[in-house]
């Protein structure tokens, strides 16, 4: 039976990974997975009662992810509606390229660690076409916008679908993530930005000489404002509300999503139906990214297979056996994350180390958010926020790899190098 279901997660994996090229999307292969793995484990298993205590066991650890996932990402289309974003993007303005990229760059990167790394990505994107008038100099932002989002990613519970996974999870709580990898994270973004500043030296930005109008039924400047600070306000206080009432973060995120989607029922009460309705709960429900989730659902329950039968256990062991130190242990994976799905290598390495072993909040928890977290950027299929920029500005896998790659990879590598010192000094 253990093979069996290694084999098939393999091959659920092998379809994830090369989803462009197969043409097969990953939520499909991901559910696949699940179903196969469960229904493999039940009738093999022969102990009925155990599988289903453990499939609901897992169902309510997975739900908590998702119904969390889909609050934020409610929340954060409410916003993009509103043009909330304008508050931040408005601001920014300069005539020299590395002016620009290092202020676009910052604003990505602490953006990002209050609304997922992903919206952050099409935000900033979005914001370079008003800015950026050459396809070539817009391609390379948008690359080291990717940098930017997913290092800033990193460093917050809410801030990637892989650090609120261990956050939930118990992993990791939201003040030591915050202080053990803001620095690294930060390094991995400044070392790549440094290099950018020398090669952009001298050129001006040049913008788009037609600029674009102002679109129908947009919003004012009161209900920009509001929308952006109520929903950054739902968003971050979170942890706060977690550690108060001891309630799961889920539920947090929903109660912000009840007051945000009250607040624009009475902001918007008196305007007529057709111009409200994009502005609406309703509407941001049927815009969230429902394959993403339906992805997350699929690989969280396929990991769990492979958890309770102690097959990650084993792995564990073996690459403590093979490789012996946990910190490489870590940086591979995060590699790893460059070619594959961040969300199932966390996933696996959540099961593959017990909280007994590594505590909340140790060494290999903040680690593996720094890694999965940053380690996606080295490719461009390597992150969620990646395939965005794919897709917005139409780049290259292998213009991605020349152009941008190199320099995600010596950030990558600076910022581990970062946070191990870092360890190292605060733990003796």
């Amino acid at each position: 039976m253990l093979t069996l279901l290694s084999v098939i997660f393999v091959l659920a994996y092998a379809a994830i990974a090369l989803e462009h090229p197969i043409r097969v999307n990953k939520s499909a292969s991901a559910l696949l997975a699940t179903g196969l793995l469960w229904i493999v484990y039940a009738v093999m298993s022969g102990d009925h009662q155990q599988v289903n205590r453990n499939l609901a066991e897992s169902l309510a650890a997975t739900a908590q992810v998702v119904f969390f996932l889909m609050g934020a990402m409610t929340i954060v289309e409410v916003v993009d509606a509103h043009d909330g974003f304008e508050v931040i993007s408005s601001r920014i303005r300069t005539a020299r390229q590395p002016s620009l990229m290092w202020l676009i760059g910052c604003v990505t990167f602490f953006v990002s660690a209050v609304f997922d790394n992903l919206t952050t990505t099409i935000v900033m994107i979005s914001l370079t076409k008003k800015l950026i008038d050459n396809d070539e100099d817009r391609l390379f932002f948008a690359g080291m916008i990717v940098i930017a989002a997913n290092a800033g990613g990193a460093w917050s519970p809410i801030g990637d679908v892989t650090t609120t996974m261990l956050w939930i999870g118990g992993q990791i709580t939201p003040l030591s993530i915050m202080q053990g990898v803001f620095i690294p994270a930060l390094v991995s973004l400044v070392v790549p930005l440094m290099v950018t500043s020398y090669t952009l030296r001298g050129r001006v930005v040049v913008p788009p000489a037609v600029p674009e109008r102002r679109k129908a039924g947009a919003t004012n400047e009161f209900e920009k404002r509001l929308m952006f600070w109520l929903g950054v306000g739902c968003l971050v206080s979170v942890p706060a509300f977690k550690t108060v009432t001891h309630l799961p973060p889920f539920l947090g995120i929903l109660f912000g999503l009840g007051i945000l989607w009250l607040a624009g029922e009475i902001v918007h009460r008196s305007k007529a139906e057709d111009d409200k309705r994009h502005l609406t709960l309703v509407h941001a429900l049927k815009n969230i990214d429902m394959s993403s989730v339906v992805f997350f659902i699929g690989i969280l329950l396929s990991v769990a297979v492979l958890e309770h039968t102690h097959i990650l256990a084993a792995l564990a062991g073996w690459l403590d056996q093979t490789i012996g130190r946990l910190d490489l242990i870590v940086i591979i994976i995060g590699l790893v994350s460059a070619i594959v799905d961040n969300v199932p290598l966390v996933a696996a390495t959540i099961g593959m180390y017990s909280l007994e072993q590594h505590p909340p909040d140790s060494f290999l928890w903040e680690f593996v958010a720094y890694c999965a977290g940053t380690g996606g950027s080295i490719l461009i299929i390597g992150s969620a926020a990646g395939v965005a920029a794919m897709g917005l500005e139409k780049i290259r896998f292998f213009w991605y790899a020349r152009r941008i790659g190199g320099l995600a990879l010596i950030g990558y590598a600076a910022g581990a190098l970062a946070y191990i010192i870092q360890y190292r000094l605060q733990h003796g």
